[in-house]
């Protein structure tokens, strides 16, 4: 098959793994052939290393007709504007997450992708790896009998800790829903299918995060966003989740996600990688037992993403971590935050499709 030509515009922290992965992990099905940041010592420092080409901006990139795909790396409050310049330009578009800050927008993207026809996909990613897809495995092949409830937890104390620039987690798009909520809502999509209805708490715990890494230790960030929510989600299946994302928690011994089937429950590995351990407990029993991952990709994968977007061109198939998918996410997520400010239950507008498994 012909090899999927990718440019990354932006190169953040989370740019290396991509840029590793797809020069050397997926490198079968996707060719990287240039970047983009507005910072010029990361891009030589790049093109130095992966022998990439250097554009001098995104509009440089987007005009190269070699380009086939774009991976947008740059913050959430430019994805949906940059994610709409390379469609409207006629390339496919994969992006960090989330897909865009608000529904109207992820709905715009969605519908500019289909009428161009062009592949729209975006992270996470993570729920394509060897944890998650065994997790499925067993479900679908009935291990838990038929799902009833879920639990997942993401709590931490915040990334001004170790990030070097963490003040855009505290703004606009940010904040532990956005940030991380996407990797526990995919997942338990990808598990239990699509989300109907949400009815959630937030709150907003300090005002302002004084920053504790470097290179700007000692610098104060004011808070716009809520840093610690609480939902409870119902499925299209009827079965019932309780979510937690919190920047506000210092220390806890809660499992990240655990799925609870009539027939018994199983403890999902961390949605923000791509390995194991799985755990399952049959009932009648009391104890845990280690399942073997039963696929591959249990490192960190991200870019399968984007690698699957290639092969799904090249069978004239629908790409897993869909425009779909990640719009579904922005939804739940956004009607979260609306339920908590509004006191009231909140049908999801927009479903989607379970992705297909491995």
């Amino acid at each position: 098959m012909k090899k999927l030509r990718v440019g990354i515009v932006g190169l953040g922290k989370i740019s290396g793994i991509y840029l590793d992965n797809l020069t050397k992990v997926f490198n079968d099905v996707v060719e990287l052939v240039g970047v983009v940041d507005l910072i010029e010592a990361r891009v030589k420092e790049v093109c130095e290393t992966y022998h990439v080409q250097a554009y001098a901006d995104a509009a440089a990139l987007l005009a190269d007709e070699s380009i086939d795909l774009v991976l947008n790396l740059t913050t959430p409050q430019s994805h949906y504007s940059l994610c709409k310049q390379v469609l409207e330009a006629g390339k496919h578009v994969y992006v960090e997450k989330p897909l865009s800050l608000t529904v109207e927008q992820a709905s715009e993207l969605v519908d500019l992708a289909a009428k161009k026809n062009l592949m729209l996909g975006g992270a996470p990613d993570t729920f394509l790896g060897a944890g998650i897809q065994t997790c499925r495995k067993l479900i679908d092949d009935g291990w838990i009998g038929k799902p009833i409830g879920a639990s997942a937890f993401m709590m931490n104390h915040g990334h001004e800790s170790w990030h070097p620039d963490p003040e855009f987690y505290y703004k606009n798009g940010g904040g532990p829903l956005f940030d991380m909520g996407p990797y526990y809502i995919t997942a338990l999509v990808n598990l239990l299918g699509p989300v109907d209805s949400v009815s959630g708490y937030a709150q907003k715990s300090f005002e302002t995060r004084t920053i504790t890494s470097e290179p700007k230790k000692g610098q104060t960030i004011d808070v716009e966003v809520a840093t610690h929510i609480t939902g409870n989600l119902h499925f299209e299946s009827g079965a019932v989740a309780t979510l937690v994302t919190s920047f506000d928690v210092w220390y806890h011994s809660m499992p990240n996600m655990e799925i609870y089937g009539t027939e018994g429950s199983l403890r999902v590995p961390d949605p923000n990688t791509f390995g194991g351990p799985v755990l399952f407990c049959r009932k009648g029993t009391k104890e845990w037992k280690e399942i073997p991952l039963l696929y591959g990709y249990a490192e960190n994968s991200r870019g399968f993403g984007v690698a699957d977007i290639a092969c799904a061109l090249a069978d004239k198939k629908k790409n897993r971590a869909s425009g779909e998918l990640t719009r579904h996410v922005v939804a739940v997520m956004s009607s979260l935050l609306v339920s908590a400010q509004e006191k009231r239950q909140v049908a999801i507008g927009y479903s989607c499709s379970r992705p297909e498994a491995r």
